[in-house]
């Protein structure tokens, strides 16, 4: 099972602030470059379908990213159904999310929220959306950084058994 967060991975971040929606035009942020096709492909295979989203988003946040998703076709052109979409409070609040789902994989751009996810064994520092953290210097074993989207979907999908053999 697949987890992605959204600001900074999926919507590109345009300034240094936590998103840019809190900008006069938040519909008009653009997605990450190759974000959507990634995600459609990795949708298909090798995850058939298991593909969560997991966002820190208050609710007026919350309402602003839905209000980006479907603007822009988000389910139709990924396959990751409106259901799949999950809102925390606070970052660590992706965690207990994570474990109840039975996430595997887990791409964030933000190193601190990966280091709660202890039991995801696949972590991905997305460095590629303008996001908060460059990669550190010293990346922990369990963190894989990527800064483009296409060579993660790649890393991503051999990091799948059934993918690796071909199913």
């Amino acid at each position: 099972m697949l987890g992605v967060d959204i600001g900074g991975v999926i919507i590109h971040r345009l300034d240094d602030r936590d998103t840019s929606f809190f900008g006069d035009t938040p519909m008009r942020t653009p997605a990450v470059d190759g974000a959507f096709e990634a995600l459609a492909e990795l949708a298909q295979h090798p995850f058939q379908g298991r593909v969560y989203l997991v966002s820190k988003a208050k609710p007026a946040t919350a309402d602003r990213t839905r209000r980006w998703l479907a603007l822009h076709a988000f389910a139709g052109r990924t396959g990751i159904p409106g259901d799949h979409l999950h809102f925390v409070p606070e970052r660590a609040d992706k965690a207990p999310i994570c474990e109840r789902l039975g996430i595997t994989h887990f791409v964030d751009d933000r190193i601190d929220v990966l280091r709660h996810l202890g039991t995801v064994p696949h972590r991905y520092l997305f460095t590629g959306g303008g996001g908060a953290d460059d990669a550190p210097d010293e990346l922990p074993d369990w963190a894989t950084p990527s800064t483009a989207w296409p060579e993660l979907a790649e890393v991503i999908r051999r990091s799948v058994p059934a993918a690796r053999e071909g199913r």
